[in-house]
């Protein structure tokens, strides 16, 4: 056989050895107990619905299945940007239609983070909207998952995908007491913003709204704050002003609701302990 004939025999090989490969491991995404993954395989539907960033983990699902007896699903991701956020939301209300609530930190408004919509290119394929995300923030990426399918498996998200294949992953939070170290540092801590900005409440305002137009009972939150830290934090009341102005909704701001070291797992995150502290009062408020 002529050398170049050697070539389309190898095209046809990694071709079909990527798609076979990438079935394979579609069947584990859609297998997965990763909350994501039940999302996109049609084993979402929860009667509570929860979104923030890593603080959003907060919303500690096992304690408030067992005081409320419904089921939740926290679609909170560590740096959770808004968009992204507003893509699983949507997806969410057009599969199950509407949760009885919605309850949103309002702080994941903070940021953008094109490298967490990137490491979300492995549930593109059941989503045109995440999809039409992954080529409006990398194209090189976004093309590269047409090729070769393989390429939709790596990262962070998808280690995470393979790792709850056979536990839940509802138990996130952390357990653990912020250190001693933390606490010291805790008097010497720079002035902090919430970045957040009026086009993002903008855009999430109309999730919002659809949300509500379906029967939604929607709800804004701030989740705690390790004291400290809450008091170098400048514009929180601005925050909520905005979110309520901007939604018709108006902000429940617990950032200092909750104090005691042996509550936080650093300045930023409760620990499970603390979060059942908190959401004892908030489950109340919101009518839970």
């Amino acid at each position: 056989m002529k050398k170049w004939m050697w070539i389309p025999l190898v095209l046809i090989v990694t071709f079909v050895g990527d798609r076979l490969m990438a079935y394979l491991l579609t069947n584990a995404v859609e297998k997965s107990e990763f909350r994501y993954s039940r999302l996109y395989a049609g084993e979402g539907k929860a009667d509570l619905v929860f979104m923030g960033n890593s603080r959003g983990l907060n919303f500690y699902q096992p304690y408030i299945e067992k005081v409320t007896g419904k089921s939740t699903l926290n679609l909170s991701y560590n740096a959770m940007p808004e968009d992204l956020g507003a893509v699983l939301l949507r997806d969410y209300l057009d599969t199950y239609g509407a949760p009885e609530k919605l309850v949103i930190d309002a702080t994941f408004l903070d940021r953008e983070n094109a490298e967490l919509v990137r490491e979300f290119r492995v549930y593109a394929q059941y989503s045109e909207r995440l999809d039409s995300l992954l080529k409006e923030t990398d194209s090189s990426i976004y093309w590269g998952t047409k090729v070769a399918h393989l390429t939709r498996y790596g990262g962070e998200v998808s280690q995470r995908m393979f790792y709850y294949l056979t536990k839940s992953d509802e138990d996130w939070l952390l357990d653990r007491q912020i250190s001693k170290n933390m606490v010291a540092e805790a008097a010497h801590l720079k002035p902090y913003r919430n970045n957040y900005t009026l086009a993002r409440i903008r855009a999430l305002s109309e999730v919002v709204k659809a949300y509500q137009a379906a029967g939604t009972d929607v709800r804004f939150v701030i989740n705690p704050y390790y004291p400290a830290f809450q008091k170098t934090i400048m514009n929180l009341d601005s925050l909520s002003l905005d979110v309520r102005k901007l939604t018709g909704i108006p902000v429940l701001d617990y950032s200092k609701s909750v104090t005691g070291d042996e509550n936080f797992g650093d300045y930023q995150h409760l620990n499970k302990q603390g979060a059942e502290v908190y959401l004892g009062r908030m489950l109340k408020d919101i009518g839970l």
